[in-house]
This record gives C-alpha cells, structure tokens and sequence, in this order.
C-alpha cells in the first residue's frame, strides 16, 4: 500500500499563503493533491498542516487531514523528512497500514501524473531507500564563474577552464517536487540525496517557486502549458 503525504504549512513568508493562492484559477495545492488521485497509485492522499483554511481547502478537494501538525514542525527551519515522519507516525497511530510514502511538495503546478507512475516503477525495481526527480543543469558546473576580489570574474574549477562543454561530465539537481520513499527509509535515514535514485525529467518542467519573481515566472510558463 502507498500513501501520499503532502507537507503544507501555513506561515509562508516571502509569498504570503503560497500553499493555497490561486495559481491559474486554482488553490496551488490542488495541482499535487490532484495528481496524487488521478495517478491511482495511493490508497490515501493525505496533507500535513498546521493550518485551518489549508485544512478546509485541502478536505474539499478530496484529501485527508486525520491530524494536526505540531508547531515545532511548521516553522521556517523544520526539514521535510521530520515532517514526514511524524505523518507516518501519525497514520500508523490510526492503525494504517502501508509500505511506501510519496511526499509530494504543495507548489508543483507541473508535476505529470506519468511521471509518479513511471518514479514508482524504478524505485521498486531499484531497491534504493529513495526515489526522487532529477534534472540536468542549463550549463556545465564545471565551467562555473565566480567575482573575484579585484571584480574579474574567474573560474571555480580552473582545471577546466580550456575543456570542451561536451566532454564534462552532466551535472543533475533535485527537482523539488515529490519524494518516493519507504515507510523504513523516512523514519530511520535522512540522507535522502546519498540515498535515492534520480528520475530524469525535461527542465522545462522544474520551476522552484519561493519568490514573487518565480511564481510570475511559473504563471507565464503555465500560460503557454495549459493551454495545450
């Protein structure tokens, strides 16, 4: 049995209740509660709140909230895995039962239902303690810049300063959208990126919304994305 677990605290500050502002014509949370329900993979999809109106919202698109999450969990330096971990205690507190746990970020309004289906296949075939979306940097890593103290820019690895671009090795970054793991895995290992494998998606698709300026940026983006 799978579960979903969606962490949506209230007190976002550089964009005041991010979780739940209409993002083109729906609360964003509903992107990843309705993608958690149209995949068919969980038996429950459930969100982990600190918060009322999130509560509401959260219920009257179909998910579950059996509880509330605690203060010291909802502030602005808490991890994802503790808050994690204290749904799956949590759940079993309420006698369910279930093997893996797919935490899915509030404000991904370009997840693919595909791509949570196709996730889950590679991690059960893996045998790795997590599961999570991946995509290549725009440029090489290796040929990064930096200022230097005088102004000038100059290179963070000079040891490939002369290399060819097709001859470095691709860098990847965690896309920050939803987290396939096991019930064991999130309770006992916190080292996620040390101990998951990366699902590839297009970096098109992987906008990381945590300023006014991104959520403009995503908006202009879906523009042209849900219309088609």
């Amino acid at each position: 049995m799978n579960i979903a677990i969606i962490p949506a605290r209230g007190g976002s500050k550089r964009i005041p209740r991010k979780n739940i502002k209409a993002f083109c014509g729906q609360p964003m949370i509903a992107y990843a509660i309705k993608a958690a329900q149209a995949s068919g993979l969980f038996e429950r999809v459930l969100v982990s709140t600190d918060d009322a109106e999130i509560q509401t919202i959260a219920n009257n698109l179909g998910a579950e909230t059996p509880f509330v999450r605690p203060a010291e969990l909802a502030n602005d330096f808490t991890a994802t895995v503790p808050v994690v971990a204290h749904a799956i205690q949590a759940c079993e507190t309420l006698g369910w039962q279930f093997s893996n746990v797919c935490c899915i970020y509030p404000g991904v309004p370009f997840i693919e239902v595909e791509d949570l289906k196709a996730s889950l296949a590679q991690f059960s075939e893996s045998g790795a303690d997590y599961c999570f979306p991946v995509t290549e940097f725009p440029a090489a890593i290796q040929r990064a810049l930096k200022h230097n103290s005088n102004g000038l820019m100059v290179p963070f690895y000079p040891e490939y300063e002369l290399t060819r671009t097709q001859d470095l090795e691709a860098a990847f970054y965690d896309a920050g959208q939803f987290y396939w793991g096991t019930k064991n895995a999130w309770l006992t290992n916190s080292r996620i990126h040390r101990s998951g494998i990366g699902f590839e998606i297009p970096n098109w698709r992987v906008v990381d919304i945590d300023t006014p300026a991104d959520w403009e940026r995503a908006e202009r983006l879906a523009a042209s994305v849900f219309v088609h």
